[in-house]
């Protein structure tokens, strides 16, 4: 298996072990030195340890759903919709790679929102999605 198909495989373990409450297995893929940043709140996470306790704790129930993953080389995104509770927040990830560990991620969370008036008339529903007026 190339390079590419070995880090692809790894995240894709990462979602599946997420959805499962795997914690050992879901942060298998970060180096021991990992940073993990959250833009929007200005945190930053560093450690595969302080990433996995972070995550341990959070109190909702979460099910992730993986949209796409895409990549080469030293860089993934990964696009998810994470639920908690029952309600959804679409996730871009950005992970870095040193060899096979992730070095850095960056990951981005966002809302649904409806469409406004002026382009309802210019959108079509994504698969699996309706499109609702803001």
């Amino acid at each position: 298996m190339d390079a590419d198909s070995l880090i692809r495989a790894a995240i894709e373990e990462h979602w599946r072990a997420s959805e499962r409450g795997d914690v050992e297995a879901e942060h298998a893929v970060y180096a021991e030195d990992a940073i993990l940043d959250y833009p929007q709140s200005g945190e930053r996470f560093r450690g595969r340890e302080t990433i996995a306790a972070q995550r341990g704790g959070h109190p909702a129930d979460r099910h992730f759903t993986v949209r796409r993953i895409t990549g080469h080389a030293h860089l993934w995104v990964s696009e998810c919709v994470i639920t908690y509770d029952g309600v959804p927040s679409y996730s871009v990830s950005i992970m870095e790679f040193d060899g096979r560990h992730v070095v850095h991620e960056t990951q981005y969370f966002a809302g649904p929102f409806g469409t406004p008036a002026w382009r309802a008339a210019l959108a079509e529903p994504m698969p699996g999605r309706t499109v609702t007026e803001a």
